[in-house]
């Protein structure tokens, strides 16, 4: 990746809602994030090999009601794009509601301009709930899984 193509990832960051921008292409991986306080997003590039996947960070459960929710773990969509269960269409989800996930375990696809980005949990527990279904639009923050931490 260029300064050119570098400087229209940002105008297009500038442009647009989305908070974050991960791209991970031969073995680079640039990563463009908007500051808290400012309209200029940084930048963040590191080297590392292909098919380095986003992480969604798990949060407490506050916004949630409902008894089901205490003590569980959102998996939360770190991008703006398309919610797909399954690595291709056809094949079997990533996850069911029932299995235990390990740190680290690809629960899910975010598609973002053309852009494939696995999801992984950072807690290792069991899958209580799927909150979105296959080929739905999410929002950055989103909740988009439930885990009983083990």
């Amino acid at each position: 990746m260029d300064l050119k193509e570098l400087r229209a990832l940002l105008r297009l960051m500038e442009g647009s809602d989305l908070e974050e921008l991960e791209l991970d292409e031969g073995g680079r991986r640039v990563r463009i994030r908007r500051r808290a306080a400012a309209v200029v997003p940084a930048v963040q590039a590191t080297r590392g090999p292909s098919g380095v996947p986003a992480v969604a960070k798990p949060t407490p459960t506050a916004g949630l009601a409902g008894p089901e929710a205490t003590g569980l773990v959102p998996v939360e969509s770190p991008m703006v794009g398309t919610f797909y269960r399954a690595p291709a269409p056809g094949a079997e989800p990533y996850v069911k509601e029932g299995d235990f996930v390990q740190k680290g375990t690809v629960v899910c696809i975010i598609e973002a301009m053309k852009l494939m980005n696995e999801i992984e949990t950072e807690v290792a527990g069991r899958m209580v709930k799927v909150l979105v279904e296959n080929g739905q639009p999410v929002e950055f923050g989103q909740p988009l899984f439930l885990i009983e931490p083990a």
